[in-house]
């Protein structure tokens, strides 16, 4: 019988040994030496066979696909046109580093079929990867000549990677792109960050990898890492469905998208900033759809939620909101809006950007591109015989005159400020260039913001805390918490917090009213040690001795506040 029919003849389940020697393809000696070797090295019996010149590699693959039932493919490298741009995309979702390792090449079929070569396509591992890497495609194996997946591999790696920091090919991007594990893996990674409350996604590329992480309640936890050969093609789709230059990758850019994730409506926003390993991207994101969020809602004790109604209620002044990035600034100043908001007030707002729409308020989007500035859109405002006028951010001197110069003249004007404390603000604004008197006179209050996680109500456990912290809670909590007593609680972590210990947030504040006595000190001049030692006198608390209140009451805990609020 010819080796051939000899292969049409054999039954699949038997063993390649066998198989080759039957088709007269090796030789019985060669055979028992084969098999004693492979006892010695391991390995399957085929590569054993060929290592020691016993059996040719295209005999090899012939036995095999009769025994596996798998085709063999022949390759070549294409031209570097739109055809090496189409393969090279597919191989983005397992990435090429991890393909040249594990000797596998991915190959388009059609609709969602994939064709995968590889030098050991039985493996288990290997198969359970590709499933992942590629999700809802059908994929075929096949095998090819070692030789053949080797030039493949190293021409697509040597395609994938050329002009990496050039911009690379805008064709070859957008393809990438669109392929269809991309969509879906950034699809799944917006979806999985809104089901964990995320406040941002960081995708941060390194040498081999590229890691995903979620800002939850204000700390960023780990959530995923990828070979680094994927993040090419996932930047490029966050790029291009954000309105970035897709091919641009050596100047920061800014974009923005409107989606629907996981039953919401959602505004992203995505900031690209080129690194040594590139593009560090961070998606932003901002439901559209936000419940009503009062001031009660917001953990301010009781004898702060008087003050911010008060000074909400003014008919002109300025109030300040100060903190850093993410300390919910925004949140407190639409809140007071909403407070404010009564239905016999003309509200208006400038803001970079729009977070929050809000009804019965315009709302103005600053462009300082084509000349929109805060400053500019201010003077425009002012001829709308507004009531309230809220300013995303005072960031220079000329926005501040114009609020100053609104305040003094009839206007409640609300407004943040980035800096430290609530004292800092008086500061800051005198250092812009505002006079201490025009600083002194408008401003009725300013107030300081932290956000601390909020601890898990499944898991929270009793603790006690050291004399020193108990006694520093106390002279606040006799009087603004009168007979309750602390419960101290600490972080223990379960399946409803993800094992954080915490599960939302809650805002620790400091607020300073601008009495006679402080604007005789910002006037003079005075040390900023020496208006917080005033604010001390007359009974105001900083954002440390709310935070403390909070944990007194079983909300957060000691630890969180002095993270947030410093030691």
């Amino acid at each position: 019988m010819s080796s051939d029919a000899a292969l049409r003849a054999a039954p699949r389940d038997r063993l390649l040994g066998e198989l080759l020697l039957d088709a007269g393809l090796v030789g019985a000696a060669d055979l028992e030496r084969g098999l004693a070797l492979q006892q010695k090295i391991g390995g399957r019996i085929g590569s054993v066979l060929m290592r020691i010149g016993a059996v040719s590699e295209d005999n090899l693959l012939q036995v095999l696909s009769r025994q596996l039932g798998l085709p063999v493919m022949g390759f070549e490298v294409p031209a570097p046109d739109e055809d090496m741009a189409r393969l090279t995309a597919v191989q983005a979702p397992a990435g090429i580093d991890w393909l040249l390792d594990q000797q596998v090449l991915v190959w388009p079929g059609e609709g969602s079929d994939l064709f995968c070569a590889a030098r050991d396509p039985l493996l288990p591992a290997l198969r359970e990867a590709m499933r992942h890497a590629y999700p809802g495609r059908r994929i075929h194996w096949c095998l090819c000549r070692a030789q053949d997946l080797e030039r493949m591999l190293d021409g697509l790696a040597h395609h994938a990677r050329a002009d990496e920091w050039g911009g690379g090919d805008e064709q070859q991007l957008r393809a990438m792109a669109e392929e269809a594990p991309v969509v879906e893996l950034v699809s799944n990674l917006m979806a999985q960050a809104v089901e964990q409350r995320a406040s941002d996604i960081h995708l941060e590329p390194e040498e081999r990898i590229f890691a995903v992480r979620f800002r939850i309640d204000g700390v960023l936890h780990t959530r995923l890492q990828l070979p680094r050969d994927r993040f090419d093609a996932v930047a490029s789709r966050l790029k291009l469905i954000s309105g970035m230059d897709i091919a641009e990758r050596r100047l920061p850019q800014d974009g923005r998208l409107s989606t629907r994730v996981g039953g919401q409506e959602m505004d992203i926003r995505v900031s690209a900033l080129p690194g040594v390993h590139g593009e560090s991207i961070v998606m932003r994101l901002l439901p559209k759809e936000r419940k009503e969020l009062g001031l009660e809602k917001l953990g301010f004790e009781s004898d702060h939620l008087a003050m911010m109604k008060e000074w909400t209620a003014e008919a002109n002044g300025i109030v300040l909101v100060t903190g850093p990035t993410g300390s919910g600034k925004s949140t407190t100043l639409y809140a007071s809006l909403a407070a404010a908001n009564d239905g016999l007030k003309k509200i208006i707002t400038v803001e970079d950007p729009v977070e929050f729409q809000l009804p019965a308020i315009t709302q103005i989007q600053a462009h300082p591109d084509i000349g929109l500035t805060f400053a500019n859109a201010l003077r425009s405002i002012l001829r709308q015989d507004p009531d309230v006028i809220m300013i995303g951010e005072i960031r220079d001197l000329e926005t501040a005159e114009i609020a100053v110069q609104a305040a003094l003249t009839g206007h409640l004007v609300l407004s943040t400020l980035h800096t430290n404390d609530a004292i800092s603000a008086f500061t800051r604004l005198i250092d812009m260039g505002v006079e201490p008197f025009l600083v002194a006179t408008p401003i009725r209050a300013v107030q300081a913001q932290r956000l601390v996680r909020r601890l898990c109500t499944q898991c929270a456990r009793p603790h006690a805390v050291p004399a020193q912290i108990e006694a520093e809670a106390a002279v606040f909590a006799h009087k603004v918490l009168p007979g309750m007593a602390p419960r101290w609680m600490e972080a223990v972590g379960c399946a409803h917090c993800m094992n954080t210990g915490y599960r939302g947030r809650l805002g620790i504040y400091e607020m300073v009213p601008v009495t006679e006595a402080m604007q005789h000190l910002i006037v003079s001049g005075a040390s900023v040690n020496d208006m917080k030692k005033l604010a001390r006198d007359e009974g105001h608390r900083f954002l440390r001795d709310d935070g403390l209140l909070k944990a007194w009451q079983g909300l957060t805990t000691v630890e969180e506040v002095l993270r947030v609020a410093g030691s």
